[in-house]
């Protein structure tokens, strides 16, 4: 039973559908992340029955809902999920004030989740303030929160090859469809 109250370490990502070795009757842990949680992919985090887990995975992507976590055996199954957490829905009946909204969120690296007709964004006084300004609505919401991964995200991947920051210099291979002074 001391194997019970040792910590879990969780060091594969099992790609979408594969479940690994683990039987079916093994316990499945559920391990609820915020979104920016799900970005740190090292650590100690505990599941949500009070298990304590040690993740050691490689470097890559963030996680996300769904995914599933194993040990190095593969006997022990962690899987992930959207933590609720405090959000402001943003909407307006004009749809080029949301898309006004949304551009200036984005251009102050606000993350965004986006839907037809809505923003969601974590609550934030101060951005709740700008957006009224602008004549938006706004309703807080607690719910899990998924943001858009960004223009410089590359999808979403279990690589093992290097990877590397982003940063808003000159670009090797720029886009020819966005001017000098663009990202």
């Amino acid at each position: 039973m001391e194997d019970s109250l040792a910590s879990l370490v969780l060091v594969h990502r099992l790609a979408a559908g594969e479940r690994g070795g683990a039987s079916n009757s093994a316990e499945t842990l559920r391990l609820l992340l915020t979104a920016d949680q799900r970005t740190s992919l090292r650590g100690h985090r505990v599941s949500a029955c009070g298990r304590d887990l040690v993740l050691q995975l490689p470097r890559g992507a963030a996680l996300q809902p769904g995914e599933w976590l194993s040990t190095a055996s593969g006997d022990r199954l962690v899987r992930v999920e959207a933590a609720p957490e405090a959000l402001l829905l943003v909407r307006s009946p004009d749809p080029l004030a949301l898309l006004q909204a949304a551009y200036h969120l984005g251009n102050r690296h606000v993350a965004m989740e986006l839907h037809p007709g809505e923003l969601r964004i974590l609550e934030d006084s101060v951005l709740a303030d700008l957006l009224r300004q602008r004549g938006l609505a706004l309703q807080p919401l607690e719910a899990p929160f998924e943001p858009e991964a960004g223009a410089y995200a590359g999808g979403h991947s279990h690589s093992h090859g290097d990877s590397h920051g982003h940063s808003h210099g000159a670009s090797p291979n720029p886009d020819p469809h966005q001017g000098p002074d663009q990202p």
